[in-house]
C-alpha cells in the first residue's frame, strides 16, 4: 500500500520528521492591585500600634489606684526582663464573696469571660499608699459609680483571673536588686509590697510603679 504523499506529490506530510516543537508563548502575568499588597501590612501595623496607643491614653487620662499584691514565689518571681505579679483581687475565691461575684465565679468556664470589679478608695492617705478595696463585681460595666470608686476590667478562664497587670518590665540592671528587695520585705511583712496603676473610664489599666515598703520604684 502506498501513502497519499507518494501517490500525489503535492500532498505534504502533516509533521516533518525534523520539525521543531510548536512553542506556545506564555500568557502575560496579571499584576495584583496595589491595595492587596499594602492592606495586610496596614492591618498589622494598626494591631501593633493599638496596644501602646491604648496604654498611652490610659496613662494620660486614668485615675491613680493602688493594688495590694499577693505573696510571690521568690524562685518564680523573676522571669527575663519582667517581674511576675499577682494580686489579692486575682483570687476567684475572694471575688466570689463580693456582691455579684457568686453568680460569676462559682461556675467553671473554659472560655475567656470578662467582668468588671468596682474598687473603692481608702479613707486615709498613707505612705506607701493604702490599697483600694474591692466592693462588688458586675458582668457588665456599671454606670452608677460613686465619686470615690473606679471600675477595673478583668478576665477569667477556669479559676484564673487576670487584669493585664501581671507583668512589670524594668531596667535589666535593676531587676535583680528590686527582686531581692521585694523578697526580703515580704519575709517581714507581706502587705508591704503594693502596686500603683492607672485605670481609665472603660476599666482598662496600666502599671505605673511599685512600692516596696517606703521605696517607690517608678519607670
Amino acid at each position: 500500500m502506498t501513502s497519499p504523499s507518494s501517490q500525489n506529490p503535492d500532498v505534504k506530510p502533516l509533521i516533518k520528521p525534523d520539525s521543531q516543537p510548536l512553542l506556545i508563548p506564555p500568557l502575560p502575568k496579571r499584576r495584583l492591585p496595589g491595595w492587596r499588597l499594602w492592606a495586610p501590612l496596614f492591618v498589622q501595623a494598626v494591631m501593633i500600634l493599638a496596644v501602646p496607643a491604648q496604654d498611652a491614653y490610659t496613662y494620660a487620662t486614668g485615675t491613680a489606684v493602688t493594688l495590694q499584691t499577693a505573696p510571690v514565689d521568690p524562685y518564680d518571681f523573676l522571669r527575663g526582663y519582667y517581674q511576675t505579679l499577682s494580686y489579692d483581687i486575682s483570687q476567684s475565691e475572694t471575688l466570689s464573696t463580693l456582691p455579684g461575684g457568686k453568680e460569676i465565679f462559682n461556675g467553671y468556664s473554659n472560655q475567656p469571660e470578662s467582668f468588671y470589679l468596682v474598687l473603692e478608695t481608702p479613707t486615709t492617705e498613707t505612705s506607701p499608699p493604702t490599697p483600694w478595696q474591692p466592693v462588688r463585681v458586675s458582668e457588665t460595666q456599671p454606670d452608677n459609680l460613686q465619686a470615690n470608686q473606679v471600675v477595673l476590667k478583668g478576665q477569667y478562664i477556669g479559676r484564673r483571673v487576670t487584669y493585664g497587670l501581671e507583668r512589670y518590665y524594668m531596667p535589666e540592671d535593676q531587676r535583680t536588686d528590686i527582686n531581692g528587695h521585694i523578697r526580703d520585705t515580704q519575709r517581714q511583712n507581706q502587705e508591704a509590697f503594693v502596686v500603683d496603676i492607672k485605670v481609665d473610664s472603660r476599666g482598662n489599666a496600666v502599671l505605673v510603679g511599685l512600692w516596696v515598703d517606703e521605696t517607690n520604684y517608678h519607670f
